[in-house]
């Protein structure tokens, strides 16, 4: 699009459009987040403007949110992603943010109308994004035959960007900061903001957040939230470290958390909870890629693109007889991503599986360290006498360990919230 300010109405019904040109959707809105004023004195930061976060599209016949950091050109032929990948979850509104279409435009500012929000692109090098430079206001006067226009800076009208309240604007301006750094910044708050921001964040978000805080911080946060919330929060966490954050409780607390899961995942908690600390099993999760034998390697790759997935997980198949859920069948072996990519798409992973050494639940986490090191893994299989599996030590956990407690409130990330966010 031409000159330096892009008009959010020409965004409006652009196709969205994959990496290689073709498209696959149409561009329905654009989510904007608040700004943030300049801070004087020690410690203070530079007035951050309004910006975009992302665009809800309309693909396969859903509302799907397109993030600003997957696009890699904005032109008058559509909106063109960075890779092939596209998260078809539906769009779900966040707390503090604003959508352009919906609640901005045709808004009335006192005798004026809002008709229109420009943006202006920016970049650090390491990623670019839309900020919100000016709002086009429209005044259609009785005594005058034309509507007169002016644009005016976002500061000039005021409430427009704003989220009901400040910790709702902060949950939407750290929609995309890495959770290690939204953990760095939630520890610096009092405690009655942290209680506000957990609040004000979604059960994904929040659920990010406290897999990132020490448990004893874990423990303070959670218990200011309601049973709805808990569940909500619960459901988003890892089983890993969901049993990590019980094992900080006192058992009544623990019946009491255990409650608000349902049935099956109550039980897989219990599960983990009765390892020893510093055992396999109690570093574990249960929730890895199982898949048969006689699955294919186009299979497995399609599981391994869930964005749901960490790395570590993602990086491997876990091959078993059925029961495909832990405990298994028996364990045959691991299908490596790298082999798969080598394999024709038909081909069953029992042809593929690798038959790497296994532990016990009752391994020591040493011991686990090394079997990794050893096979230069990034997650090892954990199986019972039988040789059923019960899931699998990652390397970020083992990490996470060898390095002790208390090692996240000396950790102090390289960026800052406030650098992440611009």
């Amino acid at each position: 699009m031409a000159g330096d300010l892009i008009y959010a109405f020409r965004v409006l019904r652009l196709p969205l459009l994959d990496a290689g040109g073709s498209t696959i959707g149409r561009i329905e809105d654009l989510v904007a987040i608040p700004g943030r004023p300049a801070k004087l004195g020690r410690g203070g930061h530079p007035a951050i403007p309004p910006r975009i976060v992302g665009f809800v599209a309309d693909s396969q016949r859903r509302r799907i949110f397109v993030n600003a950091n997957r696009v890699g050109e904005l032109s008058g032929d559509g909106v063109r992603l960075r890779s092939w990948d596209i998260d078809l979850n539906p769009f779900k509104p966040r707390p503090g943010e604003v959508l352009i279409a919906a609640e901005l435009i045709d808004r009335k500012i006192d005798a004026e109308t809002v008709t229109d929000i420009a943006l202006r692109p920016n970049s650090d090098g390491r990623s670019s994004w839309w900020e919100i430079e000016k709002v086009r206001l429209a005044n259609k006067n009785s005594l005058r035959r034309r509507t007169t226009y002016r644009l005016v800076d976002p500061a000039a009208v005021p409430g427009l960007f704003d989220a009901p309240t400040e910790m709702q604007a902060e949950a939407a301006r750290l929609r995309d900061v890495h959770p290690a750094e939204v953990a760095a910044f939630v520890r610096a708050l009092p405690a009655e903001q942290r209680r506000q921001l957990a609040e004000a964040m979604d059960d994904e978000r929040l659920a990010d957040l406290l897999e990132e805080l020490p448990e004893e911080e874990q423990v303070r946060l959670v218990e200011s939230l309601d049973h709805d919330r808990l569940e909500g929060v619960f459901d988003e966490m890892e089983f890993d470290d969901l049993a990590d954050l019980l094992g900080e409780m006192s058992q009544a607390q623990q019946e009491e958390m255990l409650d608000v899961m349902d049935d099956e995942d109550a039980e897989t908690v219990r599960r983990l909870l009765s390892y020893e600390e510093g055992t396999a099993g109690g570093l574990m999760t249960p929730e890895v890629i199982i898949l048969g034998p006689h699955a294919t390697v186009a299979e497995a790759l399609a599981q391994m693109r869930d964005p749901d997935w960490v790395v570590s997980i993602a990086t491997q198949i876990f091959v078993c007889n059925a029961p495909y859920k832990s405990p298994t069948g028996r364990f045959l072996g691991v299908a490596h991503m790298q082999r798969l990519l080598r394999e024709p798409p038909h081909m069953e992973l029992g042809r593929v599986v690798d038959e790497i050494p296994v532990v016990s639940p009752l391994t020591s986490d040493r011991e686990v360290a090394e079997q990794l090191a050893s096979y230069d893994l990034l997650a090892v299989a954990v199986c019972d006498e039988a040789g059923r599996l019960l899931g699998a030590v990652t390397v970020d956990d083992v990490i996470d360990r060898m390095l002790g407690v208390g090692w996240r409130t000396r950790h102090r990330p390289t960026r800052t919230p406030e650098t992440s966010a611009r």
